[in-house]
C-alpha cells in the first residue's frame, strides 16, 4: 500500500508573531491573517489609536493579539522590542515618496530609505540574532514590492529602497539557513490601501497600473493574507532568501 505524504500544514497555534506597520492596511491583513491561523500576535505601529483599534477588532474576533506602540526607525526601542525571540515576524512598516528622480529631496531620499531599507535591515538583525540564541527556528517576512524587481515612473527612491531590501535578503537567508532561521519578501502589486490611495485618485496612473497588470482588476490586501501565512508556517520550511511576486503578472512582462 502506497503511504501517502502528509502536508506539514498552515497552523500557527503556539506561536508568537510581530507584525510592523499593523494599524492599517496590508500590516493589518497581515495581522489578522496570522492571528487566524492560529498565532499570538504582537501589532506594532507607531500611533496607539489605530493600533489599538485593530487590536480590539482582532480581540472581539477571538483573536490572540496585544498593542505595542513602536518606531522602527528608533533602533534603541527596536532593539529592545525585538530582545526576546518570536516564531515570526512581519514586517509592513514603510514609505513612499514619489518625485522624477532629478526632482528628488534629500530628506525625501532619506526618509525612504529610513524606514523601507534601513530599520528594515536592523529588524531583520534584531530577529535573527534572538531566534538563533533561543535556538529556534523562525520565520522574517518583509512587505516589499513587484518594484523590488522592475522600475516605475517618478519611483526611483522606491525602487533603490526595495531593489536594496530584495538584495539584503538573499544574503542573510545565506548567512542564517544553517541555524534554521528562515527570511523572506512579498512583493505585491498596487494594493488599495492609504498608502496607495494619490496613485488609485489619479486616472494616467490608474490607467498605467491597470495596463501593466495583467489580471482584470488591482490588488487588494486579502490578496496578501495566504502568502503570509504560507512563508509563517511549515508549509514553507523550505523556502528561505526568495520573494514571492503577487503581482497580477506585472512582471511577467
Amino acid at each position: 500500500m502506497t503511504n501517502l505524504p502528509k502536508s506539514p500544514g498552515f497552523d500557527l497555534t503556539g506561536r508568537c508573531a510581530l507584525v510592523t506597520g499593523a494599524s492599517s492596511g496590508i500590516g493589518l491583513a497581515c495581522a489578522a491573517a496570522l492571528a487566524e491561523a492560529g498565532a499570538h500576535v504582537v501589532c506594532a505601529a507607531r500611533r496607539i489609536g489605530p493600533l489599538q483599534e485593530t487590536v480590539d477588532a482582532m480581540t472581539s474576533a477571538g483573536f490572540s493579539a496585544e498593542a505595542l506602540v513602536l518606531d522602527q526607525t528608533d533602533l534603541r526601542a527596536l532593539e529592545e522590542a525585538l530582545s526576546s525571540p518570536f516564531d515570526i515576524v512581519l514586517n509592513s512598516a514603510g514609505l513612499a515618496r514619489h518625485s522624477a528622480a532629478v526632482e528628488t529631496r534629500p530628506e525625501d531620499y532619506d526618509a525612504v530609505m529610513d524606514i523601507n531599507l534601513r530599520s528594515a535591515y536592523f529588524l531583520s538583525s534584531y530577529s535573527a540574532k534572538a531566534m538563533i540564541n533561543d535556538g529556534r527556528r523562525g520565520s522574517i517576512i518583509h512587505i516589499s514590492s513587484q518594484m523590488g524587481h522592475v522600475g516605475g515612473i517618478d519611483r526611483a527612491v522606491y525602487c533603490a529602497s526595495k531593489h536594496a531590501l530584495e538584495g539584503m535578503v538573499k544574503s542573510m537567508a545565506i548567512e542564517w539557513g544553517k541555524s534554521g532561521v528562515r527570511i523572506n519578501t512579498i512583493c505585491p502589486t498596487f494594493i488599495r490601501t492609504p498608502l496607495t490611495q494619490a496613485t488609485f485618485d489619479n486616472p494616467d496612473r490608474l490607467a498605467w497600473l491597470m495596463e501593466k497588470i495583467k489580471l482584470p482588476r488591482a490588488g487588494e490586501v486579502e490578496d496578501i493574507m495566504g502568502a503570509a501565512v504560507f512563508l509563517a508556517s511549515d508549509a514553507s520550511a523550505m523556502v528561505t532568501g526568495t520573494s514571492m511576486l503577487i503581482d497580477g503578472g506585472w512582471t511577467a512582462g
